[in-house]
Order: structure tokens, then C-alpha cells, then sequence
């Protein structure tokens, strides 16, 4: 009986233990992150503060509506409709206004909202003269079925002359709802531990990254398949309200030098065509740089300033003069 008894205070004493260095741990660690951006915790900060489970299975979660928070760094707030920006004003006569719709990297992560792809395009449209705005729908972890599915349920109530698909490689992957996990969701410790386990574990480097594309992109792969479908359902909703189409393509900005990703970019012209985008490749204007050039930060593949206004620059000449062009489809 005493045996009995003193094995479990040493199993108790251990939980204690445990429990104890494990709550050490997550202070420690959030002290630190309070005192330093690092990526994958202000990620997991912005799915937090400003992400939410979607009633939509297709979404899985999304935006907060008018909510804001300092992520990296930089403000992000979201209005009334959950877009990047401030409140939404009635539209003038004869206003042009183009919406972005995209990923992390349209959204602006890292980005200061003034210097986002969208806000300089904007920006370069007023000083050639056009009255226009230009929205921001980026949301961070959706691919091409998540954000034209949100844009056809909930923002055609927008009066729009021009939509910008900009297209990312991850945009074709086959996401899954996203279940959910308390503990994730609420211990930095356990997050950092996540990621910690699969940048040890999961394939790594540039030759498996190109092997995994080449598995996405293949004609039938599930994600593909749906994204194709739901690039076509866009076109067909903004050929009925005579809406210009672009897709500005956007490259992984890891390797600029000898980039492997080409096949990706050469089967969205395709795609671009047959379904009547305007293709719009910023690969051009990128290619050669080195990362710590365009990275918002060490360790973050998202474009910074420079990038974006990279890319406003390449969209710039075909959008402005779309304007005065008949709309092809």
C-alpha cells in the first residue's frame, strides 16, 4: 500500500512538473513574441483576431467584418464586407472600381495598407486621370474555389466595372475545412512546436516544392479541377454584367533566379484564354532579384513594398488601357 502510494505522488509530482515548465514555456515564449514579430506566430495571431468559422463549408472561415489589428507590425482593418480598407462609400456616377481577389499576398501581409498592389494601382490610376477605386478582397489561406465562392455569394452587391484575379501557385491546392483545435488555436507554445515538427519532418526543398506543383496541376487533380470550374463561374457571371476579367500572375519569390514554377504560369495563360482574363504575368518584373529584396520579413515569402508596387507597375499598362477597350470574351 505504501509503494502504491508513493508511485503515485511521483506520477503526480511528474504532472505537476510538467504542467508547471509547460506553462514557463508558453509565458516565456509570449513575452518574446510581444517583443519580436515572428511569422508563423503573428499568422496564427491574424486566424485569431481576425478570421472566424464561415456558416459556408466551402470557406471554412472568414473574415471579421469592420475589425482591426497591428499584425507584423502593420495595421490590417477590415471593413463592413470584411475587405482590406476603410468603410465602403457609395459609388460616384461614371466611377470605375476594380476589387482584387486573391490570397495573403493581395490582402498585404507584412504590407502597410497605402502600399498594397491595390492601393498603388489605385494610386497610379488617379494620377493618369481616371476616377476610381480599387477594394482590396484579398483573404489570407484562401485559394481560387474559397475566394471567387465568397465573391458570388457575398459581394455582388458591389457595382463593379473590373475584377483582378490575382493568382498565386497555391491557388489550385485542394484545401480542406478546417476542423479546428483548441489547443492550436490558443497556446503559442503548442504552434511553435507545429511548425517546429513538420519543417523537420515534411518533404523540404526547391526539387520536392516542384514535384508537388507538377501533382497539383496535373489535369485531375481535385484542386485543379476546382479551380478551373470556379474561374469559369466568374467568367460567366462578369461576362453577364459586362465586367472586365484580369489574372495577374504572381510568382514564388523564394528563388527569382533560376525559377522552377514557369509550368505553373504557362498552364493559367492558358486557362486565362479559354476563359476570357486578361493574363498578366508579373514574373517579368520580379525575375532576378534576390529574396531579402522583396520578403516583408526574414522568413516571410511575402512580398513586401517593393514587390507590390512591382506589380501595380506590371498591371498598370493593361488595366488602364482595358478602360477604353470593348471587353473580350
Amino acid at each position: 500500500m505504501h509503494e502504491k502510494k508513493n508511485a503515485l505522488l511521483s506520477v503526480l509530482l511528474v504532472v505537476v512538473s510538467v504542467v508547471i515548465c509547460v506553462g514557463a514555456a508558453e509565458l516565456i515564449l509570449r513575452l518574446k513574441n510581444n517583443a519580436m514579430a515572428t511569422y508563423d506566430i503573428e499568422m496564427w495571431r491574424y486566424a485569431k483576431e481576425l478570421k472566424q468559422p464561415s456558416p459556408d463549408a466551402n470557406l471554412s472561415f472568414e473574415h471579421v467584418k469592420s475589425k482591426s489589428a497591428v499584425l507584423q507590425n502593420v495595421q490590417i482593418r477590415l471593413n463592413e464586407l470584411g475587405l482590406r480598407g476603410g468603410s465602403l462609400q457609395s459609388a460616384v456616377r461614371g466611377e470605375r472600381v476594380i476589387l482584387f481577389l486573391g490570397g495573403s499576398i493581395t490582402l498585404g501581409w507584412g504590407v502597410s495598407e497605402e502600399n498594397t498592389v491595390s492601393s498603388q494601382l489605385e494610386k497610379m490610376l488617379r494620377q493618369s486621370g481616371e476616377q476610381v477605386r480599387v477594394l482590396n478582397g484579398g483573404v489570407g489561406n484562401y485559394n481560387a474555389a474559397r475566394y471567387v465562392s465568397r465573391f458570388l455569394k457575398q459581394l455582388t452587391m458591389l457595382d463593379l466595372t473590373d475584377i483582378v484575379v490575382q493568382y498565386f501557385l497555391r491557388d489550385a491546392e485542394d484545401l480542406q475545412p478546417d476542423q479546428g483545435n483548441f489547443i492550436l488555436r490558443h497556446s503559442e507554445l503548442a504552434v511553435t512546436s507545429w511548425m517546429a515538427y513538420h519543417r523537420l519532418f515534411d518533404e523540404a526543398g526547391e526539387k520536392s516544392l516542384v514535384e508537388h506543383y507538377h501533382r497539383v496541376y496535373r489535369p485531375d487533380a481535385p484542386g485543379f479541377l476546382r479551380m478551373t470550374q470556379m474561374l469559369e463561374k466568374l467568367a460567366e457571371y462578369a461576362k453577364s454584367r459586362n465586367i472586365r476579367l484580369y489574372m495577374l500572375m504572381t510568382p514564388d519569390i523564394h528563388n527569382l533566379v533560376d525559377y522552377k514554377f514557369g509550368f505553373v504560369h504557362d498552364t493559367m495563360r492558358q486557362i486565362a484564354k479559354n476563359t476570357g482574363y486578361a493574363f498578366v504575368d508579373t514574373l517579368p518584373a520580379l525575375l532576378g532579384r534576390p529574396p531579402q529584396e522583396l520578403f516583408a520579413m526574414p522568413g516571410d515569402p511575402h512580398p513586401n513594398a517593393l514587390g507590390h508596387r512591382l506589380m501595380a507597375e506590371a498591371i498598370f499598362p493593361v488595366i488602364s488601357q482595358k478602360a477604353t477597350t470593348e471587353v473580350q470574351h
